[in-house]
Order: structure tokens, then sequence, then C-alpha cells
């Protein structure tokens, strides 16, 4: 794609690109306004919370964002690790942690770590993810149903769930039910009017009104405050418990996961993006570590580069990151002069929402995805999902990076292969080769990655020999084809050789490869 075509950067993108992005700018907002109510609420604190990082994320750290169409604002993902902070510490005290967990992300930016994002083996991001999923699904369910349940692990929630079914609210099944049709229908109804209105937006629509006409004597709603500096209002920090492991287990859990949401999020919608343009993941970390203390000094949750709101800003025709200062613009209006009619929101249909987006994130898709790539995939997947809901999400992912390791060194990976690829390099001005030798797995790409970007930009070709390879991992071969992508848009030929010599583990274009 020519430069030219490239939208603007700065303010000068402001007045060239302001229709485009205050319109999706607006289209946006109108999604992001029920499922920051809605993980708010899921995340046991006032929904408020929820408004105030999405505002934060857009205005504010819309402008030092490394990224260009993706909009900020409070996960799905992070649900699990917000609910737990709030139940062993508080509110008070877990917007704390929250604060110097942003710290630590916007640290990480600083000290350009921002690559660590093609460390992690991509079946056990996929595991860590599903099982989030099922914890929104199961924990969400209840207040979509209108049924109260006693706190407790994943576990002991289903353990629960059959008996409770008996005591499930009919108006606020009505309403749940109506929220999932209108989510499932809303992308295959090809009516043009019908898909001007965003899917979120039809849900605000039909879950205010059924509950105008059927009252809201039998519905929990969303509740805002009366006075937004009082008491009720605006929350600030605590840091009374910082002592306590507590505290630094949530300091370590919102880093750990936000970090890493942000940085898929961002590589995710690169690719989407029509212009091709690759972000500064390490600025971005920065922008979302601030943005998420400077949200927790007025009670907000923890920030993120979120993938479905940035999927609808490009969609929307967004060109800069105008449009997310736009979206959390809108937003702030809305908390302003619209709490009469956030207010007439039943939390039913907010809870329905999360539970669609649960279900997303652990569809049965994404189980046949990880075993059509391969069993070895497949079990760290399960491996990952399973130790999870079975511990947490820390300890969940560090099992699933250890059963990484476990089945690459079964697949004959050497130990001195592991972090550091073997390789040598043949170049003269316009071409590189790089050849590769023995392993090469999820853990020591990077280093193969560095030597691929550290090229001169005269550089115009660079081939990539796995003839001399013993092994190569499926996170591998996803992130070549990813890179080789970005690289063809960049004009520089990212040539892959002697791969498909090597004996695929399963008949998926993505499989690990050993050497026949």
């Amino acid at each position: 794609m020519k430069s030219s075509n490239i939208p603007k950067k700065g303010f000068s993108a402001l007045k060239s690109h302001f229709k485009s992005d205050i319109i999706s700018g607006f289209s946006v907002s109108l999604i992001a306004l029920p499922l920051c109510l809605g993980i708010a609420i899921a995340s046991g604190v006032p929904p408020l919370a929820g408004l105030v990082t999405a505002i934060v994320g857009g205005i504010f750290a819309s402008r030092i964002s490394g990224t260009f169409v993706t909009i900020s604002g409070p996960a799905a993902g992070l649900i699990v690790i917000s609910l737990g902070a709030v139940e062993s510490l508080g509110y008070s005290n877990a917007l704390g942690a929250i604060l110097v967990a942003g710290l630590f992300v916007a640290a990480f930016g600083f000290l350009k770590v921002g690559k660590i994002g093609d460390y992690f083996p991509l079946p056990a991001v996929h595991g860590m993810l599903a099982a989030i999923g099922i914890i929104i699904i199961v924990k969400q369910l209840f207040p979509a149903l209108g049924i109260s349940f006693v706190k407790g692990s994943i576990f002991s929630l289903l353990l629960q769930l059959p008996q409770k079914l008996t005591e499930t609210n009919l108006e606020c099944l009505f309403i749940a039910i109506g929220t999932i049709i209108i989510l499932i229908v809303h992308p295959k109804v090809k009516v043009k009017w019908f898909q001007a209105i965003p899917a979120p937006l039809w849900v605000l629509i039909f879950s205010i009104s059924t509950a105008a006409i059927i009252g809201t004597e039998h519905l929990s709603m969303v509740d805002m405050p009366d006075d937004l500096f009082g008491n009720e209002g605006f929350q600030f920090p605590s840091f009374s418990k910082i002592a306590s492991s507590a505290f630094w287990v949530a300091v370590i859990g919102f880093a750990l996961v936000s970090g890493i949401e942000s940085l898929l999020s961002a590589k995710a919608v690169d690719t989407l993006d029509p212009y091709k343009r690759e972000s500064n993941l390490d600025k971005d970390l920065v922008a979302m570590g601030l943005g998420s203390s400077l949200a927790s000094l007025i009670g907000g949750l923890p920030m993120i580069s979120e993938i479905v709101r940035s999927s609808a800003n490009i969609s929307y025709g967004a060109k800069t990151q105008w449009a997310n200062f736009y979206h959390g613009l809108f937003l702030l209006i809305y908390l302003f002069i619209g709490v009469v009619i956030i207010e007439m929101i039943p939390i039913s249909a907010l809870s329905a929402m999360l539970v669609f987006t649960g279900f997303k994130l652990a569809s049965p898709k994404e189980f046949k995805e990880m075993y059509n790539i391969g069993k070895i995939q497949f079990l760290v997947f399960i491996i990952t999902l399973i130790s999870v809901l079975a511990t947490d999400l820390i300890v969940g992912i560090a099992i699933g990076i250890v059963a990484n390791y476990v089945f690459s060194i079964l697949n004959g990976a050497k130990l001195n292969e592991l972090f550091q690829s073997k390789l040598s390099i043949a170049q003269n001005d316009t071409e590189t080769v790089i050849n590769l030798e023995g392993s090469q797995t999820f853990s020591n790409y990077l280093s193969l990655k560095k030597q691929i970007d550290s090229m001169p930009k005269t550089c115009k070709k660079i081939s990539i020999n796995f003839k001399q390879t013993t092994f190569v991992g499926h996170t591998v071969v996803k992130h070549l084809k990813a890179l080789q992508n970005r690289k063809d848009q960049q004009g520089i030929v990212l040539e892959i050789l002697h791969l498909e010599d090597l004996q695929a583990l399963s008949h998926h274009p993505l499989a690990d490869r050993v050497q026949k």
C-alpha cells in the first residue's frame, strides 16, 4: 500500500479523518456502554467503574498509545482477577493493586519487553482464555437468570447450579434469552437498517422496553450514583493491605493478564487493519499501564486494548486513534446526561451479554480447532484450562508453559536449544538467508525474530531455511506466517524454505513438525 494512502497521525489526523473517526467512535461507544457496565458489575464493583476505565482509555490512553485503531477499556478476560481481588481485599484496596499493576505494565513498556507477547505458547494462551470464558459463563448465569448463589470456587458454583435453576426468575430468563437471541441473530440478518444498529444497542432497546412493560419489581437494575463526586461516586485507592500476600497476588495477576491480553489484542488488530500498520507494542503497554493507574485513582478497572470493540471500530471505518478518543468522549457525555436511561437497564441483560462473551472464549469451535492442530497442542490447551480452573490464572498459565516445554523435549528439543535459536546467516546487500538448525520452539522464537527484525533496510528478501531443523513448534509456524504477511505489506519478501519437508504431526497447516 502506498504511503500516501496511509492515514495521517497526531493532530494532523484530527481534521483529515474527523468524519470517519467520529462516526466510528460514536458507534463503538454504543457497543461499549453495556459491556463496560456488565464487566464492572461482574467484577464486583459499581457500574461506574467500567465507564471510568473506558473514558480514561479513550480520552487519555489513546493520546499516547502505540496502536492505530484499537479501543481501550475494561475487558471480560480480567473479570476473574478483578472479582477475586475485590472479594479478598475490598474495593478500595483492589484499586490500589490495579494502580501498582498499571505502573508495572508501564515499566514493561519502558523496558521494551513488548516482544514478550511472542513468547507465550499459543495453546496455553488459548487454554487460559477458554478457562476464563467458562468461569464467566458459570458466574454470570446466576444473575442472568435472577438467582442467588453462595460464593465459592468455580466447582462449587457448578455444584450449586442444578438445584438453583429451580429458583429461576422468569422475567430475567425472558430478558436473558432475548438478549442471547439478538446477539446470535444480529450478524446473520443481512438487512441494512438492522445491521446499522449495533447488536448491544438492540439488546438495550429490547431489555429496557421489556422491563418497562413487565415492571421492575422482580428485576435487578443498574444502579448509578446520584452524585458522581459524593460518597457513592468516584472512589479512591487504598494501600492498607499492601503488605499482604493477597495484594501482591492481585498485582501480579492484573499485570500479567492485562499485559498479555493487550499485546495479543494489539497484534490481532494489526492483522485486521486495512492499512496493515504495525503497532508499537512497547508504547501500547505504557499507555495501557498508565491508563489503568489513572483510572484506578477514581475507581476504575484495569485497562487493555480490547479486541471485540477494536474489531467493531475497524468495521465502522475508523482511520486513527482519534476514534478511540471520541468513543471515550461520548461515554463521558452519557455519564453526565444519560444516567436516567442507564438505570433502566436490567442486570440480567448485561449478564447474558457476558455469558455470550464467555461462550465465544470457550466455544466448541475453539476446542475443535486446537484438536485439529495436533494432539500435543490440544493436551497443552486442556492442561492449561483445567489448571486455571483448579488453581488461578497465574499458576494455570505457568503449568501450561511447563507442559509445552515437556512435550517439546519429548519431540526431540534439547535443553540448550529452548531459549536460543541455533542459526547461521548468509547475506548480501539485498538478500539474507537464515539457516536454522535443531529445534525451533515457542521460547526461542524471540531470538529468531530479533535476527529477522535486525536486517538492514536495504534487505528486501529474507529466506528462512528449515532444512537442518529437527522440530518446529506450532507457535513458531503461526508467528512466522503472520510475520510473513506483515513483511509483505512492508515490501519485504519473507520466504520460508523446506518447512514442508518436515513431517507434520497432524493435517493442520500450522501443526508441529518433526524431522522425517
